[in-house]
């Protein structure tokens, strides 16, 4: 359970004694009487929580005798979220004690990994008017006496709480055993969801912040982490969550994110990017032609020269690509090392003489077997006498590229203008150069597009007002000197998100705290001028 886990982790952080204490001084501020509202927070289906209110009014009624007819209400929770069926139990207490629709709320609980004999279980059905049947799973393992006793036991209880949990696997395969009794008396079923992104994210926090507070940096980073990682999991939940807290709180890092896609789920990430259409045109026919070569050794195909050039404005997603590019040449083997080891010209020029050489090749050891990423090479091409070294970087480049063409890929990066002056300084470059991809700016509409996905990734719901105000922003700033496409796209995604938590920091309901507003938004001193 989510309290059992943070007793722990306070035990933990703070030695037994300290921790317990104030673990129970953070739940006793959490702990609150019977709320029919608290329903809304439930991991359960919209229909699930539709009739559980439509028991709690009746029961409400009933108590007040404005109904007349007692029902009997049992229920399946239906979900793979053991704390799911926790917090479920432990409201249905609360609501049979308020309004005393049972002769008293004492509850039971009937584990078939536990038990050893249908007396205990007719002990616990006898002493308790609300019973929880939990590890349904067991019940194969039970002879024919004992399941046949136990569905007669359960089919003569009456006047109380019987809550059976379990998949809907589970449950199903539980009630062949007797499916006339479940649709007599278990017709009720709690369908479990999936938390989503933003559900995550602020447990995760809830429980960190307890004991350590994050800067809006880190807490960013969280957040991208879980978009990028949470549903692709697969652990449970719960241990999905503790995992992440535990690295947080104890190993104060966030998990790095291992890269195992398949060729069909870096495509699919690749197709999700807004725009970039020659991009990935030609990139997918790069893959079939690698992929027939592969195939097809019989065939006279030429070798394959993949160093590549990019050549766009900042912002346009070249650093994105080129890292799904290292993604796709791992899969087909054409690269042993799913690694992209991303450099400028500072990395590669030394300031004294005989220096760059070796400086270089230190770079080019570092990216073998994988993918050299060369950012704003056009700085390479510069001929001042502070950069007299530059020359020495180009060619040491040049004769890597040729000498290990088979044990690694260089991708040249650059502003499109600028990028000319480069490979116009060495006739050896253009030589070398397999593939160049031109990325072309972003419209208006597409970092429209782009600031939504972000916000879509990370769980929140963005009004039509925010568009109508981020069109605008855009417009004025899209001429300015230093304007970065998704760059300045992503800035105003990270502030709108901090000004967000600033103006929903003392709201608990879930649409307010993933629906950004106008009122949010965000783009002061992100320094476009």
């Amino acid at each position: 359970m989510y309290k059992d886990y943070l007793e722990d982790v306070y035990k933990d952080f703070y030695g037994a004694e300290e921790g317990k204490k104030k673990y129970e001084e953070v739940v006793s501020q959490k702990a609150t009487d019977f709320n029919p509202e608290d329903v809304d927070s439930f991991l359960l289906d919209e229909d699930s929580k539709k009739v559980l209110k439509e028991i709690i009014e009746y029961i409400r009624k009933y108590s007040l005798n404005e109904e007349d007819k007692y029902l009997n209400f049992n229920f399946l929770i239906q979900s793979d979220n053991k704390e799911t069926f926790r917090v479920v139990e432990h409201y249905l207490q609360k609501l049979i004690s308020k309004y005393n629709y049972l002769p008293d709320a004492s509850f039971g609980k009937i584990s078939f990994l536990e038990i050893d004999s249908i007396e205990q279980v007719s002990d616990c059905l006898s002493k308790n008017s609300i019973i929880s049947i939990r590890d349904i799973k067991g019940f194969d393992l039970k002879d024919n006496v004992f399941q046949k006793k136990f569905f007669h036991l359960l089919a003569e209880s009456d006047n109380k709480m019987i809550i059976i949990e379990g998949t809907k696997e589970e449950l199903d395969h539980f009630f062949e055993f007797d499916e006339l009794l479940r649709e007599k008396s278990f017709s009720l079923a709690l369908v479990g969801i999936k938390p989503s992104v933003q559900d995550v994210y602020q447990e995760v926090l809830e429980i960190t912040n307890a004991l350590e507070k994050f800067g809006n940096e880190f807490c960013l980073q969280i957040l991208d982490y879980i978009s990028e990682t949470y549903s692709k999991s697969e652990l449970s939940y719960p241990d999905y969550r503790n995992k992440l807290c535990h690295s947080l709180l104890f190993e104060k890092k966030i998990p790095v994110i291992e890269s195992g896609k398949t060729l069909d789920e870096i495509f699919e990430q690749l197709n999700e990017l807004v725009s970039l259409k020659k991009v990935k045109k030609t990139l997918r026919e790069l893959v079939d032609y690698m992929d027939l070569r592969k195939k097809s050794k019989d065939l006279k195909l030429n070798n394959i020269n993949l160093h590549m050039v990019f050549l766009g404005n900042p912002g346009t997603g070249k650093t994105t690509v080129a890292r799904m590019v290292a993604d796709i040449l791992y899969n087909l083997g054409y690269i042993k090392k799913n690694k992209l080891i991303e450099v400028t010209s500072k990395d590669l020029v030394a300031e004294y003489v005989g220096q760059t050489a070796i400086k270089t090749m230190g770079v080019v050891e570092r990216a073998m077997g994988g993918v050299l990423f060369v950012d704003e090479a056009y700085a390479l091409a510069a001929s001042d006498s502070q950069n007299s070294y530059n020359g020495e970087a180009i060619a040491t480049l040049i004769k890597a590229m040729e000498d290990y063409r088979d044990s690694f890929v260089v991708i040249f990066a650059g502003y499109t203008k600028e990028m000319q002056a480069f490979l116009d300084s060495n006739s050896g470059i253009v030589s070398r150069i397999g593939y160049t991809f031109e990325f072309e700016d972003y419209t208006d509409d597409e970092l429209i597009a782009i600031f939504n996905g972000m916000m879509k990734k990370s769980g929140f719901t963005v009004l039509d007002e925010v568009n109508v105000m981020l069109k605008d922003i855009i417009v004025k700033n899209r001429n300015s000197k230093n304007f970065g496409n998704a760059r300045f796209i992503r800035n105003v995604y990270e502030k709108t998100v901090i000004k967000h938590a600033t103006n929903t920091k003392n709201k608990k309901r879930k649409d307010i705290l993933s629906t950004i507003t106008k009122d949010d938004i965000s783009y002061d001193n992100i320094g476009v001028f």
